[in-house]
């Protein structure tokens, strides 16, 4: 398996940081153009320049419709991209008595919605240009643990999974792939900063391989399953969190 991306055009939303930039550098090392979206422009053109093979940095709302057909538009190779990556998301930590309608709208739109703006973009572009294309969708496996203190992202995540399913469905026949990916407790900038990372001592103890999960793990997997070595794959839920869920 060669997991060869060259000549490929991909955009990576959430790519600033974590595990969003470990994918832009394992698509950029494996030959693809990579475009990193971010709402922070500034850190987007940081890690561009820091993964260089002619990545790109530019500032782009997740939540915003227009920007992100402007994003696309901008970033279409031959009229459409080839590899999109969803992977925007606010991971929150709050007890569920705490959680009111902004919260939630504020969650499901950064981490569902923005799946469902990017992906319609995309796809129509895709099939436009006879683009046999695909989108890799970034999960959890906090969907299938029921993580507490995280409500509205379990909910939202759960959809981005039942999401991958039907959209996948739904493009099959125009040779567009559709999966996702489910990483567990990843040590991720964010997360480093965040109440979850005192949480790997416990995750650590139900995984069944010892260790930390580094964005690296989840970029590699995502590489593969972007890549024609996994052409035969789609409709996909991927779970890498060390065998934390055993499905």
């Amino acid at each position: 398996m060669s997991t060869s991306l060259d000549g490929r055009k991909a955009v990576v939303t959430g790519g600033a940081q974590g595990i969003g930039r470990a994918i832009a550098q394992a698509l950029a090392d494996a030959g693809a153009e990579v475009v990193i979206s971010d709402i922070n422009g500034e850190g987007a053109k940081s890690a561009a320049a820091e993964i260089g093979q002619g990545a790109e940095g530019v500032t782009c709302d997740s939540t915003d419709a227009a920007q992100v057909e402007r994003m696309l538009e901008d970033a279409a190779q031959d009229g459409a991209i080839d590899i999109l990556v969803n992977n925007a998301s606010i991971v929150p930590f709050i007890p569920w008595d705490d959680v009111d309608l902004a919260h939630w709208q504020k969650i499901i739109d950064t981490n569902l919605t923005s799946v469902f703006i990017a992906s319609r973009k995309a796809t129509d572009m895709m099939r436009a240009a006879g683009r046999k294309g695909t989108v890799l969708n970034i999960a959890s496996n906090a969907f299938y643990a029921g993580t507490p203190n995280m409500s509205a992202y379990v909910a939202a995540k759960g959809g981005v999974i039942g999401f991958t399913r039907a959209l996948a469905t739904e493009v099959g026949k125009y040779g567009i792939r559709v999966n996702a990916v489910t990483p567990g407790l990843t040590e991720s900038d964010g997360v480093k900063v965040s109440p979850h990372a005192e949480s790997f001592g416990f995750v650590e103890m139900l995984q069944a391989m010892p260790g930390k999960g580094q964005p690296a793990d989840i970029a590699k997997v995502v590489a593969f399953l972007v890549s024609d070595d996994a052409g035969w794959m789609t409709g996909q839920c991927v779970n890498v969190d060390a065998g934390m869920i055993r499905l």
